[in-house]
Protein backbone atom coordinates (compact mmCIF):
# COMPACT_ATOMS: atom_id res chain seq x y z
CA UNK A 1 0.00 0.00 0.00
CA UNK A 2 1.44 3.35 -1.03
CA UNK A 3 1.19 6.59 0.92
CA UNK A 4 -2.00 8.54 0.27
CA UNK A 5 -1.66 11.36 -2.25
CA UNK A 6 -4.15 14.18 -2.00
CA UNK A 7 -5.67 15.50 -5.25
CA UNK A 8 -3.45 17.75 -7.33
CA UNK A 9 -4.98 20.84 -8.95
CA UNK A 10 -3.38 23.81 -10.64
CA UNK A 11 -4.45 27.42 -10.20
CA UNK A 12 -6.47 27.52 -13.42
CA UNK A 13 -8.54 24.49 -12.34
CA UNK A 14 -9.20 26.05 -8.95
CA UNK A 15 -10.20 29.32 -10.60
CA UNK A 16 -12.65 27.44 -12.85
CA UNK A 17 -14.32 25.75 -9.87
CA UNK A 18 -14.57 29.02 -7.95
CA UNK A 19 -15.92 30.98 -10.91
CA UNK A 20 -18.58 28.32 -11.52
CA UNK A 21 -19.59 28.28 -7.84
CA UNK A 22 -19.45 31.98 -7.02
CA UNK A 23 -20.50 33.30 -10.42
CA UNK A 24 -17.90 36.04 -10.51
CA UNK A 25 -14.20 36.61 -10.60
CA UNK A 26 -11.91 35.64 -7.75
CA UNK A 27 -8.39 36.87 -7.06
CA UNK A 28 -5.16 35.97 -5.28
CA UNK A 29 -5.57 32.19 -5.55
CA UNK A 30 -2.63 30.78 -3.58
CA UNK A 31 -1.77 27.18 -2.59
CA UNK A 32 -1.57 26.70 1.18
CA UNK A 33 0.83 24.41 3.01
CA UNK A 34 -0.38 21.69 5.34
CA UNK A 35 -3.36 19.38 5.03
CA UNK A 36 -2.44 15.71 4.75
CA UNK A 37 -5.75 14.73 3.18
CA UNK A 38 -6.93 17.89 1.38
CA UNK A 39 -5.44 20.26 -1.18
CA UNK A 40 -6.02 23.77 0.13
CA UNK A 41 -5.99 27.18 -1.56
CA UNK A 42 -6.68 30.67 -0.25
CA UNK A 43 -8.38 33.32 -2.41
CA UNK A 44 -10.12 36.68 -2.29
CA UNK A 45 -13.66 37.43 -3.43
CA UNK A 46 -15.36 40.82 -3.21
CA UNK A 47 -12.77 42.06 -0.76
CA UNK A 48 -12.95 39.14 1.67
CA UNK A 49 -10.59 36.23 2.26
CA UNK A 50 -11.65 32.59 1.86
CA UNK A 51 -10.22 29.08 1.68
CA UNK A 52 -11.22 26.24 -0.63
CA UNK A 53 -10.35 22.62 0.18
CA UNK A 54 -10.41 19.69 -2.25
CA UNK A 55 -10.61 15.99 -1.41
CA UNK A 56 -11.28 12.80 -3.38
CA UNK A 57 -12.06 10.78 -0.25
CA UNK A 58 -15.46 9.15 0.16
CA UNK A 59 -17.90 11.40 2.02
CA UNK A 60 -15.47 14.32 2.28
CA UNK A 61 -16.93 17.50 3.78
CA UNK A 62 -20.43 16.03 4.29
CA UNK A 63 -20.64 17.40 7.83
CA UNK A 64 -18.70 20.62 7.24
CA UNK A 65 -21.77 22.88 7.23
CA UNK A 66 -23.21 21.34 10.38
CA UNK A 67 -19.93 21.49 12.35
CA UNK A 68 -19.22 25.03 11.18
CA UNK A 69 -22.66 26.28 12.25
CA UNK A 70 -22.54 24.39 15.58
CA UNK A 71 -19.17 25.80 16.63
CA UNK A 72 -19.20 29.32 15.20
CA UNK A 73 -22.69 29.96 16.62
CA UNK A 74 -21.40 29.15 20.13
CA UNK A 75 -18.38 31.42 20.12
CA UNK A 76 -15.70 28.99 18.94
CA UNK A 77 -13.31 30.71 16.47
CA UNK A 78 -14.08 28.17 13.73
CA UNK A 79 -14.45 29.24 10.09
CA UNK A 80 -17.96 29.46 8.64
CA UNK A 81 -18.70 27.25 5.65
CA UNK A 82 -20.16 29.29 2.78
CA UNK A 83 -20.49 26.63 0.09
CA UNK A 84 -19.77 23.11 -1.08
CA UNK A 85 -19.91 21.08 -4.25
CA UNK A 86 -18.20 18.63 -6.56
CA UNK A 87 -15.81 19.10 -9.46
CA UNK A 88 -15.99 15.75 -11.21
CA UNK A 89 -15.14 13.14 -8.56
CA UNK A 90 -13.43 15.69 -6.29
CA UNK A 91 -15.42 17.30 -3.46
CA UNK A 92 -14.72 20.86 -2.38
CA UNK A 93 -15.67 23.08 0.53
CA UNK A 94 -15.38 26.88 0.73
CA UNK A 95 -14.76 28.43 4.14
CA UNK A 96 -14.13 31.90 5.50
CA UNK A 97 -10.42 32.53 5.98
CA UNK A 98 -9.28 33.20 9.53
CA UNK A 99 -6.22 35.41 9.92
CA UNK A 100 -3.11 33.86 11.42
CA UNK A 101 -0.61 31.12 10.77
CA UNK A 102 -0.42 27.55 11.99
CA UNK A 103 0.66 27.52 15.63
CA UNK A 104 3.26 24.94 14.54
CA UNK A 105 5.06 27.67 12.57
CA UNK A 106 5.98 29.57 15.73
CA UNK A 107 8.96 28.86 18.03
CA UNK A 108 8.34 26.46 20.91
CA UNK A 109 8.45 29.28 23.46
CA UNK A 110 5.68 31.21 21.70
CA UNK A 111 3.58 28.06 21.44
CA UNK A 112 3.97 27.38 25.16
CA UNK A 113 2.93 30.94 26.07
CA UNK A 114 -0.36 30.41 24.24
CA UNK A 115 -1.13 27.11 25.99
CA UNK A 116 -3.40 28.66 28.69
CA UNK A 117 -5.59 30.29 26.02
CA UNK A 118 -5.56 27.09 24.00
CA UNK A 119 -6.82 25.10 26.98
CA UNK A 120 -9.61 27.63 27.59
CA UNK A 121 -10.72 27.30 23.96
CA UNK A 122 -10.47 23.51 24.06
CA UNK A 123 -12.61 23.37 27.20
CA UNK A 124 -15.24 25.60 25.56
CA UNK A 125 -15.11 23.50 22.37
CA UNK A 126 -15.60 20.24 24.27
CA UNK A 127 -18.60 21.63 26.17
CA UNK A 128 -20.63 23.18 23.34
CA UNK A 129 -24.37 22.47 23.53
CA UNK A 130 -25.08 19.45 21.33
CA UNK A 131 -28.81 20.09 21.21
CA UNK A 132 -31.24 17.21 20.48
CA UNK A 133 -28.62 15.05 18.77
CA UNK A 134 -27.83 11.43 19.60
CA UNK A 135 -25.18 8.80 19.00
CA UNK A 136 -21.42 8.48 19.26
CA UNK A 137 -18.52 8.59 16.84
CA UNK A 138 -18.49 10.24 13.42
CA UNK A 139 -20.97 13.07 13.10
CA UNK A 140 -23.45 12.87 10.23
CA UNK A 141 -24.72 15.80 8.11
CA UNK A 142 -27.75 16.30 10.39
CA UNK A 143 -25.72 16.19 13.60
CA UNK A 144 -26.25 12.67 14.93
CA UNK A 145 -23.40 10.30 15.75
CA UNK A 146 -23.06 7.26 13.49
CA UNK A 147 -23.03 4.70 16.34
CA UNK A 148 -25.22 3.85 19.31
CA UNK A 149 -22.25 3.40 21.65
CA UNK A 150 -18.62 4.49 21.96
CA UNK A 151 -17.61 0.82 21.86
CA UNK A 152 -19.36 0.35 18.50
CA UNK A 153 -17.38 3.31 17.16
CA UNK A 154 -14.04 1.94 18.45
CA UNK A 155 -14.64 -1.58 17.13
CA UNK A 156 -15.72 -0.30 13.71
CA UNK A 157 -12.78 2.13 13.51
CA UNK A 158 -10.25 -0.70 13.75
CA UNK A 159 -12.17 -3.42 11.89
CA UNK A 160 -10.40 -4.97 8.92
CA UNK A 161 -13.18 -4.13 6.43
CA UNK A 162 -13.05 -0.41 5.67
CA UNK A 163 -14.39 -0.57 2.10
CA UNK A 164 -14.79 2.82 0.46
CA UNK A 165 -12.86 4.75 3.10
CA UNK A 166 -9.33 6.12 3.53
CA UNK A 167 -8.52 2.87 5.38
CA UNK A 168 -9.67 0.43 2.69
CA UNK A 169 -7.30 -2.59 2.67
CA UNK A 170 -5.40 -1.17 5.64
CA UNK A 171 -4.45 -4.67 6.87
CA UNK A 172 -1.98 -4.70 3.95
CA UNK A 173 0.09 -2.27 6.02
CA UNK A 174 1.09 -5.16 8.29
CA UNK A 175 2.97 -6.70 5.34
CA UNK A 176 4.12 -3.64 3.43
CA UNK A 177 5.13 -1.13 6.14
CA UNK A 178 6.57 -0.84 9.65
CA UNK A 179 3.12 -1.48 11.20
CA UNK A 180 3.47 -4.48 13.56
CA UNK A 181 0.46 -6.78 14.01
CA UNK A 182 1.50 -8.02 17.46
CA UNK A 183 1.98 -4.46 18.74
CA UNK A 184 -1.33 -3.34 17.25
CA UNK A 185 -3.19 -6.31 18.74
CA UNK A 186 -1.65 -5.65 22.17
CA UNK A 187 -2.72 -2.00 22.05
CA UNK A 188 -6.22 -3.02 20.93
CA UNK A 189 -6.56 -5.33 23.94
CA UNK A 190 -5.52 -2.49 26.23
CA UNK A 191 -7.95 -0.12 24.48
CA UNK A 192 -10.80 -2.55 25.14
CA UNK A 193 -9.76 -2.83 28.80
CA UNK A 194 -9.94 0.94 29.31
CA UNK A 195 -12.98 1.48 27.10
CA UNK A 196 -15.56 1.23 29.95
CA UNK A 197 -14.06 4.39 31.48
CA UNK A 198 -14.51 6.41 28.26
CA UNK A 199 -17.80 4.92 27.14
CA UNK A 200 -20.34 6.86 29.29
CA UNK A 201 -19.11 10.30 28.22
CA UNK A 202 -20.61 12.12 25.22
CA UNK A 203 -19.23 15.51 24.25
CA UNK A 204 -17.98 17.23 21.12
CA UNK A 205 -14.53 16.03 20.05
CA UNK A 206 -12.47 17.93 17.47
CA UNK A 207 -10.46 14.77 16.85
CA UNK A 208 -7.34 16.40 15.41
CA UNK A 209 -6.53 19.07 17.95
CA UNK A 210 -2.87 19.97 17.39
CA UNK A 211 -0.68 22.87 16.27
CA UNK A 212 -1.29 22.34 12.55
CA UNK A 213 -5.05 22.85 13.01
CA UNK A 214 -4.71 25.84 15.35
CA UNK A 215 -4.14 29.36 14.00
CA UNK A 216 -2.30 32.13 15.83
CA UNK A 217 -1.05 35.66 15.28
CA UNK A 218 1.95 34.88 17.49
CA UNK A 219 0.49 36.15 20.73
CA UNK A 220 -3.05 34.77 20.75
CA UNK A 221 -5.12 32.00 19.15
CA UNK A 222 -7.13 33.29 16.18
CA UNK A 223 -8.87 30.12 15.03
CA UNK A 224 -9.41 26.37 15.11
CA UNK A 225 -9.73 24.61 11.76
CA UNK A 226 -10.44 21.22 10.19
CA UNK A 227 -10.96 18.26 12.53
CA UNK A 228 -12.00 14.63 12.51
CA UNK A 229 -15.08 15.51 14.53
CA UNK A 230 -16.98 13.00 16.63
CA UNK A 231 -19.02 12.55 19.80
CA UNK A 232 -17.41 10.85 22.78
CA UNK A 233 -15.04 11.48 25.68
CA UNK A 234 -13.47 14.95 25.45
CA UNK A 235 -10.18 13.64 26.85
CA UNK A 236 -9.52 12.36 23.32
CA UNK A 237 -8.64 15.96 22.37
CA UNK A 238 -6.42 16.40 25.41
CA UNK A 239 -4.53 13.21 24.52
CA UNK A 240 -3.90 14.55 21.01
CA UNK A 241 -2.70 17.94 22.23
CA UNK A 242 -0.44 16.41 24.89
CA UNK A 243 1.25 14.09 22.41
CA UNK A 244 1.85 16.92 19.93
CA UNK A 245 3.06 19.38 22.57
CA UNK A 246 5.15 16.85 24.47
CA UNK A 247 7.22 18.27 27.32
CA UNK A 248 5.04 21.39 27.76
CA UNK A 249 3.18 20.23 30.92
CA UNK A 250 -0.09 20.16 28.96
CA UNK A 251 -1.81 17.74 31.35
CA UNK A 252 -0.97 19.75 34.45
CA UNK A 253 -2.08 23.02 32.84
CA UNK A 254 -5.33 21.36 31.73
CA UNK A 255 -6.13 19.96 35.16
CA UNK A 256 -5.32 23.28 36.83
CA UNK A 257 -7.76 25.07 34.54
CA UNK A 258 -10.54 22.50 35.05
CA UNK A 259 -10.15 22.89 38.82
CA UNK A 260 -10.24 26.68 38.49
CA UNK A 261 -13.54 26.66 36.56
CA UNK A 262 -15.06 23.90 38.68
CA UNK A 263 -15.23 21.07 36.13
CA UNK A 264 -14.94 17.68 37.83
CA UNK A 265 -13.49 14.86 35.69
CA UNK A 266 -14.12 11.43 37.25
CA UNK A 267 -11.69 8.60 36.39
CA UNK A 268 -9.34 11.13 34.76
CA UNK A 269 -6.26 8.89 34.63
CA UNK A 270 -8.06 5.86 33.21
CA UNK A 271 -10.00 7.90 30.66
CA UNK A 272 -6.84 9.64 29.49
CA UNK A 273 -5.05 6.31 29.03
CA UNK A 274 -8.02 5.02 27.03
CA UNK A 275 -7.83 8.19 24.91
CA UNK A 276 -4.09 7.73 24.33
CA UNK A 277 -4.71 4.21 23.02
CA UNK A 278 -7.60 5.22 20.76
CA UNK A 279 -5.76 8.10 19.07
CA UNK A 280 -2.36 6.41 19.31
CA UNK A 281 -3.50 3.32 17.42
CA UNK A 282 -4.99 5.50 14.71
CA UNK A 283 -1.67 7.33 14.63
CA UNK A 284 0.29 4.08 14.27
CA UNK A 285 -1.46 3.01 11.10
CA UNK A 286 -1.52 6.57 9.71
CA UNK A 287 2.21 7.09 10.23
CA UNK A 288 2.89 3.65 8.71
CA UNK A 289 0.77 4.43 5.67
CA UNK A 290 2.44 7.82 5.18
CA UNK A 291 5.92 6.34 5.62
CA UNK A 292 6.67 8.46 8.72
CA UNK A 293 8.70 5.85 10.60
CA UNK A 294 10.09 8.18 13.29
CA UNK A 295 6.57 9.22 14.30
CA UNK A 296 5.48 5.57 14.18
CA UNK A 297 8.19 4.32 16.53
CA UNK A 298 7.81 7.27 18.92
CA UNK A 299 4.07 6.59 19.24
CA UNK A 300 4.58 2.83 19.44
CA UNK A 301 7.04 3.15 22.31
CA UNK A 302 4.82 5.64 24.14
CA UNK A 303 1.77 3.34 23.94
CA UNK A 304 3.66 0.25 25.05
CA UNK A 305 5.10 2.16 28.02
CA UNK A 306 1.64 3.09 29.38
CA UNK A 307 0.61 1.25 32.51
CA UNK A 308 -1.58 -1.79 31.92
Amino acid sequence: MTAYEKPSLDISEVEGVLRAHLGSKVAEITPMAGGNLSSVFSFSHEGKGYVIKFSDMEGAYQTEHYISDLLSSQGIPFPKCIGQGKAGHIAYSIMERIDGRNLADFPAEQQTRQLPELIRILTHLNHVDLGPTSGYGWIGPKGDGAFQTWKDYCVTSFAEDQTGSFWENWYDLFQSTCLEKDVFDECYCRLMAYLPYNEPHRYFIHGDFHQWNILSDGTSITGIIDGNCAYGDFLIDLAILDRHMEGREVIRAYQDYQAKVGIMIPDFKERLIGAYYFKGMDGLRFYAKMGWEDAYYSTRNFLLSLST
